[in-house]
Formats: C-alpha cells, sequence, structure tokens
C-alpha cells in the first residue's frame, strides 16, 4: 500500500518522492524491518494471547520415551506461532510490493492456503488431545493441489492467460543471454512458458534440460515435488527449538539474493543468470520472511516460549518452493535448504528400513536432530551445528551465482 501510495503521488499528483523508496533494494531492507519490529514488537500479546486461549502443545512421543522425557517440559508452551511469523510477512508484503504483479499474487495465494492447511492440523491436534491432527493424504492433497495451480499457470498459457486483469497481474517475462563467438551475448525474450520450461543446475551455465511435449508434464510433477516436498521438509525440520526458523533465514536469504540479482538486467548478464522481469518482488518477500524468521527467533530460541507449529512450517516450505520455482533455482534450493533434505531424507529411510528390513531402524530415531538427540547431545548443540551447516551450505549457494 505504501508503495502504490508512493507512485501514485509521484507520477499522478506529481509531488517530489524519494525515488530510493521505490527501488528493490530499499524495499527489501524495508520490508524485512518491517517483518521483523512486527514480529518483536507483537510477540509478547500474541503469546500472552495463547496462553489464554490455552493453545499449548502436547507432547506425543509415546514411541519415544527417552525422547518425551527430554521434552516434557516442553508441554503446554503455545503453539501456533506461525501467525505471528505469517502475519508479519503479510503486512510486510501489503506495504512494500507491487500489488499489481502477478508474482505477489502467487506468493499471497501459497502463503494463505498453505497456512490454512498449518492452522487446519494445528487446530484438528488441539481440540482433540490425542489426535495426530489432519490425515498425511488430506494434508498431502490440500499441498498437491495448491502446487498444481502453480504449475498450471506457469506451464499452461489458457492458465496464465486467466489471472491477467487490464494492467494486473501480467504474465512474467524472462531474458535468455546467448553467447556467440567474437559477439557480444544476444538476447532471447521468454514467455512464461518458455522460461518455466527451462531447467538450469548450479555451476551450469546453460539449461540442462527443456521441457517439450510429454516432458511438460514430468516438469509439472517436478515443481509438485519441489513445493510439497519444501513444505513438509520443513515441517519435519520444525522439532527443536529454533531449528526450523533459523535454517528458513539461510535460506530464504540466498534465495532473495538470486531473486535480486535475477530482477537486475545488467548483473544478470553479467553473471550469465537467467533475468526475471519482476523477480524482485520475490526477493523483497523472501526478506519479509528472514525478517519475521529473526523476529520469532527472538521467542523462539530454547527455551522457546512459542513454537510455530505446522500454521508457520508448512506455509514457510511451501514459499520457499514456489520461490525457488519462480527464479528457477530449484536445485539451488536443494543445496541452501540441505538440512531440509536431510531431515525429509532421514525419516523416508527409516520408514523404508522399517517396513523391509524387518523392523530394523538407520537411526535411533527420526527426524536425524532427533537421533543426536538420542546419543546424547543437547538440544542447543544439534541446533547450533545444524545452523552451522545451513550457513555453510548457503555459502555453497551463493557460490553457485559466480562459478558457472
Amino acid at each position: 500500500m505504501l508503495y502504490a501510495l508512493l507512485i501514485y503521488l509521484r507520477e499522478i499528483q506529481g509531488i517530489k518522492v524519494p525515488l530510493a523508496f521505490t527501488y528493490f533494494s530499499t524495499r527489501m531492507f524495508l520490508a524485512t524491518a518491517t517483518a521483523l519490529l512486527l514480529s518483536i514488537y507483537l510477540g509478547p500479546y500474541f503469546i500472552k494471547k495463547l496462553y489464554e486461549l490455552k493453545i499449548g502443545d502436547a507432547v506425543r512421543l509415546e514411541d519415544c520415551p527417552l525422547l518425551k522425557q527430554l521434552h516434557e517440559k516442553k508441554k503446554d508452551t503455545p503453539t501456533m506461532g506461525g501467525v505471528l511469523i505469517l502475519f508479519s510477512m503479510l503486512v510486510s508484503l501489503l506495504l512494500w510490493m507491487n500489488l499489481q504483479h502477478i508474482f505477489t499474487l502467487l506468493l499471497f495465494i501459497t502463503t494463505i492456503c498453505v497456512g490454512l492447511i498449518g492452522a487446519w492440523d494445528d487446530y484438528l491436534k488441539l481440540k482433540y488431545k490425542n489426535a495426530k491432527g489432519l490425515s498425511g493424504k488430506k494434508k498431502l492433497l490440500c499441498q498437491l493441489f495448491i502446487a498444481a495451480l502453480i504449475g498450471l499457470y506457469l506451464l499452461v498459457p489458457q492458465f496464465t492467460k486467466s489471472l491477467q486483469m487490464g494492467k494486473w497481474f501480467t504474465p512474467p517475462i524472462a531474458k535468455e543471454f546467448v553467447s556467440i563467438k567474437d559477439e557480444p551475448k544476444n538476447v532471447v525474450v521468454l514467455s512464461t512458458q518458455d522460461y518455466a520450461q527451462r531447467l538450469y543446475v548450479p555451476f551450469i551455465k546453460e539449461p540442462v534440460w527443456i521441457a517439450t511435449g510429454v516432458g511438460l508434464g514430468v516438469m509439472g510433477i517436478f515443481f509438485l515435488l519441489v513445493i510439497t516436498g519444501s513444505s513438509n521438509a520443513v515441517n519435519l525440520t520444525d522439532g527443536l527449538d529454533g531449528l526450523a526458523a533459523g535454517c528458513c533465514v539461510m535460506a530464504a536469504s540466498v534465495l532473495a539474493i538470486m531473486g535480486f540479482i535475477s530482477n537486475n538486467i545488467d548483473l544478470s548478464r553479467y553473471l550469465n543468470i537467467l533475468y526475471i522481469e519482476g523477480s524482485g518482488e520475490i526477493a523483497i518477500y523472501l526478506s519479509a520472511m528472514v525478517g519475521a524468521c529473526l523476529g520469532f527467533l527472538w521467542y523462539n530460541g530454547y527455551p522457546a516460549q512459542v513454537f510455530m507449529g505446522d500454521t508457520g512450517s508448512l506455509p514457510l516450505g511451501a514459499i520457499l518452493g514456489v520461490s525457488a520455482v519462480l527464479l528457477k533455482k530449484e536445485i539451488v534450493l536443494a543445496i541452501v535448504g540441505g538440512v531440509f533434505v536431510m531431515e525429509a531424507m532421514s525419516v523416508i529411510l527409516q520408514v523404508l528400513s522399517y517396513k523391509y528390513r524387518n523392523k530394523k531402524r538407520i537411526f535411533l530415531c527420526s527426524p536425524i536432530h532427533h537421533h543426536f538427540e538420542y546419543k546424547g547431545w543437547s538440544e542447543t548443540k544439534v541446533v547450533i551445528r545444524f545452523w552451522i551447516i545451513a550457513i555453510l551450505l548457503a555459502i555453497v549457494g551463493l557460490a553457485t551465482i559466480k562459478f558457472q
């Protein structure tokens, strides 16, 4: 709204407004600061309200008696703190993002829809104390439906055009820089479908695959895996105080930087990165995520005063997944979100081993952060070491920008 007001005052009313406030870099900083300050300021009131509503987390670890003993002190800690994170992010979206841009709409829809799935899951767990919340199949189907809508928009022209309303929500275009011997790089303009069909791999300049025909269906399935996989991986990581929020800060920061670079024609040309018109809006929202998660860590750090619950972890992961798909950085997300991948893989391997190896387990307990607790590591040691791994992976992710 403030961004729209500034544009209105400058372009319609002719009032001199500092041009800096319209820059993507400035709006990234403002979005971060807005979400950070909001989450810190509103935190105490929000936590107090959760206590009044008796929205406390129940420790459901009957199959892991040692872990239940270690986490018994967490019983009745307020959950659904994800509402605070999402509220701070959405306020930043409304204040600093271009409300006419399609990326703003897609990220808004993702946040609201997946946030509602997570809230529904948390509500069922709280209402029925012994319940496990929304069934895994229902939760996955809802996530797949939302991811499918994103995929259809990017890959099917009819769906792409259906959201456009005059000058609002114009389909994004991209520009690819093609090198020819002894000649400057030629610019190839790509439509939404053209750029969405490309698959880029870190450290390789050209796209490794351009989907056509049946390949479009495969690319669509790939989008589903990235978005739903990211959403559930962050959800699995949210098991220790500050772990998921801290790792989200690292991953979102790298993708935000890449979104900013992809929106700058000169930088993207120099670094040989796909230019995506308006990708700075994605960078702004990811910056808001960084600020909101840092503010939430103020209260979620050990010992946690509030948990984010599925209300926070599911949409945060989905936002990372959707951002990676829109920026064509799906493989980079797997790198910078390596902790999330590790957590998800530990659960998958544990389930497969238990099912097909006569109930034998690979880990003492999964997700893998609980395995290290079983080995005697303190909760803070596990979290800090996982954060260090996330920082190292973020550095590798940033290195992919230059080393191509």
